[in-house]
C-alpha cells in the first residue's frame, strides 16, 4: 500500500462521485456514521446538509468530524481526513447543486436541491490528512479477481 501520499497523487480521484462516510459526535460522544454526498473544492471538502440536519447540529455542538472517501476497486484510493469542520451558510444552495449534480446530474441536481430549503455546507479543511492506494500491489489484486 501507497501511504504518505498527495491528494494530486491520486490522479482524479476526488473528481468522482464517490459517497463519502462522515463521522460526527453524538452528545453522549458516541459516533454517528453518515453517508453524503461530497466534493473536494479548494483545498478541502463540501458536504451539503440541510440547516438543522442532525449533522449539522453535532457540528455545532462539536466540530471534531472525520470524512472517509475510498473506492471498493482496484487501485482502492482513499481519503481520510480528520479535522474541525464549520458551518457556511453563504453559497450553500449554489454549493449543494454543484455537489448534487455530480452524484445525479445537473438537472436531477438542481430539482433535487430546490426539494430542500435551509442548505448549509460543512467545510472540512485539512487537519489529519491521510492518503493512500493499493496501486503497489497489483499482484495480490490480481490474485483476488
Amino acid at each position: 500500500m501507497r501511504t504518505d501520499l498527495r491528494i494530486e497523487d491520486l490522479e482524479g480521484f476526488l473528481d468522482e462521485p464517490v459517497v463519502a462516510v462522515l463521522a460526527t459526535r453524538r452528545a453522549d460522544a458516541s459516533v454517528l456514521l453518515s453517508p453524503v454526498w461530497q466534493e473536494w473544492r479548494d483545498g478541502g471538502f463540501n458536504i451539503w446538509v440541510g440547516r438543522d440536519d442532525v449533522k449539522a447540529r453535532h457540528v455545532r455542538r462539536d466540530p471534531r468530524v472525520t470524512i472517509a472517501v475510498a473506492e471498493s476497486r482496484y487501485p482502492m484510493r482513499a481519503v481520510e481526513l480528520r479535522c474541525e469542520g464549520r458551518i457556511v451558510e453563504d453559497d450553500a444552495e449554489e454549493t449543494a447543486i454543484r455537489i448534487a449534480s455530480r452524484y445525479v446530474g445537473p438537472d436531477r441536481g438542481r430539482a433535487y436541491v430546490t426539494r430542500w430549503t435551509g442548505a448549509v455546507t460543512l467545510r472540512l479543511e485539512p487537519g489529519d490528512l491521510r492518503v493512500w492506494d493499493y496501486r503497489d500491489e497489483a499482484e495480490t489484486m490480481e490474485a483476488w479477481s
